[in-house]
């Protein structure tokens, strides 16, 4: 079933059991906004998790705070982001394996069963939804207002015929799916993160634009699932901003799913008469690509349309989006700007850990710095592809003050007895010490087994002090030990083999 296009609501079809209850909880339809409070210590514009944490802390704290949300609650990550691509993806993981689960889990053989599979993800997005629910922050003693907001001086938000006084805005609105101007296309008929997640029916042949994260996982999910698919991707490899080698591998395992992949690739027109006629040209020649549904996830725009920013002297674009210091402030010292609307780092979490660093810097006075923060991220593609701090292109660049130190999966016993022994750990070192500037890991669960690196760097922690944890046998954990062992053999240079031959000859 297509989209109806009444807003709120656009992106909960079918309008079943499961949406209704989702909708109840995220924007219900009978909902009546406060009567403003006076001064606010706090307005937080966007619903989404970065301010749906900032809201939480700062009333938890004692702050009167005001949340104003246009859409729905939850944002992208509930709605139409993490939350519901993770529960295809494993429906699509247990058809890929031929196993058994809960029902709408299991292996995917009919239309009926694809839609058993998409009414699972609706049912468990229903139910993790009460947490991000308007009736839950308002328990909280969050004043929470449904409509859209725009600054229309300094120290006042209107929104729904009301002005609300804040001492402090915090911005949060988030990104939307960016749709390129490709000649012919029928903007509203093309499927994005948006609106993907209320299909019903499987796409027989599906066309995707764009070989980024979101791209590559709902790729997989798709081929997985049955359907044949095409990735066209403009530059010359997937997961642009990740380790090459560590791409590849994924560009290995998405053609092991039958999925086929054009790189260097310019689409020169897209048409729909039913079907999709899609004509590109690259390096390698032309062609045309038939597809039944056309999925766009080429890149974000930030949603900074109507806020009236240019009021309040809020600098911003759409691309970058609203222009903040590394405190998380903008251009005007009462307003900050947070998540995916003022971060290059567009990840749920990056969202989560502005929300607690903006807290403590527009109420209390705090220095917090996003340049300290240890991001990491992952690509729930299988393997999944996982990264934190420097790249590997600038580990590069920086080539006379970092070693590098790789170990395979296929050392790691227990990817041996999976039969997993794709992929790899890469860890980026100071020169001469342990201390870790940035890793890559590729291979199933990497995104749990990157944890252990973020942390180590966020404590301050070195790869050897990692590498005396004893680990669970077998694991495949057991990677960041072998990389700590990897790195001590480096320090065994022949004058120190040496200086142990003396010490050994001494004590005969």
């Amino acid at each position: 079933m297509r989209l109806s296009g009444k807003a709120p609501f656009d992106a909960l079809e079918p309008w079943d059991e499961h949406n209704q209850r989702l909708a109840a909880n995220v924007h219900p339809q009978n909902w009546v906004n406060p009567t403003p409070k006076r001064r606010y210590h706090l307005v937080v514009v966007g619903g989404g998790t970065a301010g749906l944490v900032t809201a939480a802390i700062a009333v938890a704290l004692g702050a009167r705070v005001a949340l104003i949300e246009e859409r729905l609650m939850g944002g992208d990550c509930l709605n139409v982001g993490c939350v519901p691509s993770k529960a295809i993806i494993r429906s699509a993981r247990v058809r890929s394996a031929s196993g058994q689960a809960e029902e709408g889990a299991r292996a995917i053989t009919s239309p009926l069963e694809f839609a058993a599979a998409m009414a699972r993800m609706r049912r468990l997005r229903s139910e993790i939804s009460a947490h991000d629910s308007a009736a839950r922050f308002t328990e909280l003693g969050v004043d929470v207002y449904f409509g859209r907001a725009a600054f229309v001086g300094d120290g006042v938000i209107e929104v729904a015929g009301a002005k609300l006084k804040y001492s402090k805005a915090v911005i949060a609105t988030g990104t939307r799916a960016s749709i390129p101007d490709v000649p012919g296309l029928p903007k509203s008929e093309v499927l994005t993160n948006e609106t993907v997640f209320s299909l019903t029916e499987l796409p027989a042949r599906l066309a995707v634009m764009g070989g980024g994260a979101i791209g590559c996982e709902l790729a997989q999910a798709f081929a997985q699932l049955g359907s044949r698919v095409t990735i066209l991707e403009s530059g010359p490899r997937i997961l642009s901003k990740d380790d090459a080698d560590a791409a590849a591998v994924v560009h290995t395992a998405l053609e092991a799913s039958g999925i086929e992949i054009l790189v260097n690739m310019e689409v020169t027109k897209a048409e729909r008469d039913g079907d999709w006629t899609i004509p590109y040209r690259s390096p390698a020649g032309s062609g045309t690509l038939a597809a039944d549904e056309l999925l766009v996830a080429a890149g974000r725009a930030a949603n900074v349309e109507g806020l009236g920013l240019e009021k309040v002297g809020v600098e911003f674009d759409t691309q970058r989006g609203i222009h903040v210091d590394d405190t998380l402030r903008t251009a005007n010292p009462g307003i900050y700007a947070i998540g995916d609307v003022a971060s290059g780092a567009r990840f749920t979490h990056v969202a989560d850990a502005h929300a607690r660093m903006v807290v403590r810097n527009a109420l209390f006075f705090g220095r917090g710095k996003v340049s300290s923060l240890a991001i990491p991220w992952c690509t729930y593609t299988s393997p999944e592809l996982a990264h934190v701090g420097i790249t590997s292109e600038e580990a590069a660049r920086r080539a006379a003050e970092i070693e590098t130190v790789t170990v395979p999966f296929s050392t790691v016993d227990r990817a041996k007895l999976d039969s997993q022994e794709e992929g790899f750990l890469r860890v980026h070192l100071k020169k001469g010490s342990d201390t870790i500037f940035g890793a890559t890991l590729v291979g199933e669960h990497a995104g749990e087994i990157i944890t252990q690196i973020t942390q180590a760097m966020t404590a301050g922690v070195g790869l050897g002090k990692l590498g005396e944890a004893i680990y669970p046998y077998p694991t495949r954990a057991e990677i960041v030990r072998k990389a700590a062992d990897a790195w001590r053999r480096q320090k065994l240079t022949p004058a120190a083999k040496r200086g142990f031959q003396l010490f050994f000859r001494l004590r005969r």
